[in-house]
């Protein structure tokens, strides 16, 4: 199974999130939500594009990375799942270790809030990440899909409606 910075992502929002994407059951191109955060990966930094390359490498999609100074730029609508983000791209930075390209750092950028923050990969975050790609891979294998969580979080999920139809969070 290929692991996304997705998979990581919604592993740590939640877990139903996690199996339904990874199941192939999606429903981003139906959230407003999502549609304004693509808006602000494309607005927000018009003159990136120019300088540096979004790259796709073993199911991973970088939005910027910086070759020269090896410099993985991600860019996040809000911080309201700041730590799924951080790990999303602590696992970008574990991926392109894994391919060899070391001494790369990260930056989680919401130019909305305009907030930047830096974010290294310590010994102890491999440690972690490979413990939780084999799980990942168990909750994506499992016929049945896990229990909602119910949390506030809840209303900004693009299966929300999945979900929640007739019914509150």
């Amino acid at each position: 199974m290929i692991i996304t910075g997705t998979h990581i992502n919604y592993y740590h929002v939640c877990k139903r999130e996690l199996w339904l994407f990874a199941n192939g059951i999606q429903m981003e191109h139906t959230s407003e939500l999502v549609g304004e955060g693509k808006l602000i990966h494309e607005y927000a930094y018009p003159q990136r594009s120019e300088k540096y390359s979004e790259i796709e490498l073993d199911g991973i999609k970088i939005d910027y990375y910086d070759a020269k100074n090896k410099i993985v730029h991600e860019i996040k609508k809000s911080d309201k799942v700041e730590k799924a983000h951080s790990w999303q791209v602590k696992y970008y930075l574990f991926v392109l270790e894994k391919k060899g390209i070391t001494g790369v750092k990260g930056i989680l950028e919401y130019p909305t809030l305009r907030l930047r923050e830096e974010i290294e990969l310590q010994e102890d975050d491999r440690l972690y990440l490979q413990k939780i790609m084999q799980e990942i891979e168990t909750i994506c294998r499992q016929e049945a899909m896990p229990p909602r969580i119910g949390k506030k979080i809840c209303r900004a999920c693009s299966y929300y409606d999945f979900c929640w139809s007739g019914e509150e969070p």
